[in-house]
């Protein structure tokens, strides 16, 4: 059995910058068809070697440039999705040095005016890879289009967080690493056996808005465990290792499937989230036609939102209710596979960050994590 670890890849900015590169180099230089292109990816500080599919002059004077997306050994949706980076001549009067469009299958932020779905990462890191390269004089106008993206994000919960119509080029680095597979949990294991020498109470985070928001929060830093998708396991782990107390910091619509005894997170393995938040409206007593309503709903966001607009009260019993069915599940999950009893507290936030339940347990481990 293989002992390497799951390969890193890239993230979908690196790639549209890649191409945005070649594109620009063939743009000055007609004779310059460059096979592949070395980026800074600026975060990490680093560079990336990044193949390009394809080149062209298009008949308007912009260069076409296609890369395709390799984030590792990774569950992603995205892999092998081609990017098309359009570069050409900015305007007369254009008074930005590079002006970026999204094109077909960028999706657009309905909450930010329909504004394309490029973020803070994409645009750093477009923008110092080709600054240097642009004539004294010249302006840029480069356009992304993800050609499958506006079909790939039905297959996500993009919707839910106000981005429709396509994907986002989203990322805080150039790196994407391997959350999903399998060889990542013996590192997660690793990581989280280092923390359980040091601490007696730890926080596990499913990801990077968990690991921000816990140090927003006046947590202890080095309290957080990024456990990815794989709870179960390292809950067992935590279990087995001693460790007094857990504090689960995630967004509902992942650890909800906690409450369903469902302990791998990724959708690829099982969801039935929308179920499990009907199953307990119905439990305290939400009326039906809402029931229905949300467990009909497209995301489980739509759901909370949905039952907030029924009732505030209402929907903070309900989410209450399912942060002390975490804690419960989670335990019990800790005790049947260890014999070991673990304190498994909750504490939920919504898209916007928003802290919208913590259970009894929760609210006493998230005392024993802050930072002294």
């Amino acid at each position: 059995m293989s002992n390497l670890l799951p390969r890193s890849g890239y993230t979908l900015p690196v790639f549209a910058c890649a191409g945005a590169v070649a594109a620009l180099r063939r743009l000055i230089a007609p004779t310059d068809s460059p096979s592949a292109v070395t980026l800074d990816l600026v975060q990490p500080a680093q560079e990336a070697e990044i193949p390009i599919a394809q080149l062209a002059p298009l008949p308007d004077g912009s260069v076409l440039a296609i890369t395709h997306s390799d984030p590792g050994d990774n569950l992603d949706l995205t892999r092998h999705t081609p990017l098309w980076s359009v570069v050409a001549w900015g305007e007369a009067d254009q008074t930005d040095v590079i002006h970026l469009e999204g094109g077909e299958g960028i999706g657009r932020q309905v909450n930010q005016g329909d504004a394309p779905a490029i973020y803070r990462y994409a645009k750093t890191v477009i923008t110092h890879n080709l600054t240097p390269l642009i004539p004294d004089g010249k302006t840029l106008r480069v356009t992304i289009i993800l050609p499958e993206g506006r079909a790939l994000a039905e297959r996500t919960s993009n919707a839910a967080f106000g981005v429709v119509e396509g994907l986002s080029l989203l990322g805080t680095s150039g790196i994407s690493e391997p959350l999903s597979a399998p060889g990542q949990l013996e590192q997660s294991r690793e990581w989280l056996r280092d923390k359980a020498d040091q601490h007696r109470h730890l926080v596990f985070c499913v990801g990077e808005n968990g690991l921000d928001l816990a140090v927003k929060l006046g947590m202890n830093p080095d309290c957080r465990v990024k456990t990815a998708n794989w709870l179960g396991p390292l809950l067992v782990e935590a279990g087995q290792l001693a460790v007094e107390g857990v504090l689960l910091l995630g967004y509902h619509g992942k650890l909800i499937k906690l409450a369903g005894g469902i302990f791998h997170t990724h959708h690829h393995v099982a969801d039935g989230r929308q179920e499990i938040l009907a199953a307990h409206c119905a439990a305290a007593g939400v009326p039906l036609a809402i029931t229905q309503a949300i467990f009909h709903a497209e995301t489980v966001e739509a759901g909370l939102t949905l039952l907030r607009d029924h009732d505030q009260a209402l929907a903070a019993q309900v989410y209450q209710g399912l942060a002390e069915r975490i804690d419960a599940r989670a335990s019990a999950y800790v005790n049947a596979h260890t014999g070991q009893g673990l304190r498994v507290g909750a504490m939920l936030f919504n898209r916007q960050r928003q802290i919208v339940a913590t259970s009894t347990i929760g609210q006493a481990l998230f005392q024993q994590v802050l930072l002294d």
